[in-house]
């Protein structure tokens, strides 16, 4: 790993000065950024850590939402949205281990954007706004394909508002060594509709199934989409699985979601 300078800053307005800086580059949990160091593929020359700064912090109901603070970590979410929002809180306690768990972050995740990542089925599937230093973002807007976002070069995620579902549950296929997603399908519930979000699958990225949330808002039931069939076309093909078999998965992930949803 090549040298750097690390600041902690105390506030969103410090971190933003720190951040204006050339090759300055935040971390929160650093469950990417480190080992992306230490393979020498990232050499930032600051790190500004976000863990220090208490705005980014928590897990607050408000009104008809649960707002998560970015720099919450897995076990945090886990632990305290259990009792608002039992399908979030269930999706972060399947990320990873108890090790990454305590360490990475809800705005990490966000952030980095990676294709078989927990959190963007969630923000997607719910319809959430991630809130910035500057702005708020729908989750719709928010996800540009793979490790890409709608994030400006020095904004920062502060928080996550999430839209608390009548029913929801989140049913992942993962790969035993990385415990990353093969395929994750969180589905949510709403007066106004189902939303089905895929992760893990796609070349693309997190994706909204909107031939499934179209039956589901009909009839929320796994029968509902049980003639329903995933185009392959995107798909990830790798030594795990073909993009057939990744499409497949996402029919049978949505409906274990849809069976356990509550």
């Amino acid at each position: 790993m090549h040298n750097f300078d690390f600041v902690k800053p105390s506030s969103i307005a410090e971190a933003v000065a720190a951040l204006a800086n050339e090759d300055a580059q935040p971390v929160s949990g650093g469950q990417t950024l480190i080992p992306s160091m230490k393979a020498r593929l990232n050499a930032p020359e600051t790190l500004v850590s976000l863990t220090g700064i208490p705005e980014l912090q928590g897990v607050c109901p408000d009104g008809d939402s649960l707002v998560i603070g970015a720099a919450t970590t897995h076990a945090t979410v886990a632990e305290q949205a259990a009792g608002h929002f039992p399908g979030l809180a269930a999706l972060a306690g399947q990320i990873g281990d108890p090790a990454v768990r305590n360490r990475g972050t809800l705005g990490g995740s966000l952030a980095n954007n990676d294709p078989s990542a927990c959190y963007p089925a969630a923000v997607l599937g719910t319809g959430a706004t991630i809130v910035t230093n500057t702005r708020e973002i729908a989750a719709d807007d928010y996800f540009q394909g793979m490790f890409t976002t709608a994030l400006n070069e020095g904004e920062i995620i502060t928080s996550v508002r999430f839209p608390i579902a009548e029913k929801s549950a989140y049913a992942k296929f993962l790969q035993p060594a990385s415990r990353f997603a093969l395929t994750g399908v969180f589905v949510a519930k709403y007066a106004s509709g189902v939303r089905v979000a895929v992760t893990g699958a796609s070349e693309i990225g997190v994706f909204r199934w909107t031939e499934a949330e179209a039956a589901l808002s009909q009839e929320f039931s796994a029968d509902a989409i049980s003639g329903l069939t995933c185009s392959s076309d995107e798909m990830i093909s790798d030594l795990h699985g073909t993009p057939e078999y990744r499409a497949h998965l996402v029919g049978v992930m949505t409906r274990r979601a849809v069976a356990a949803a509550k």
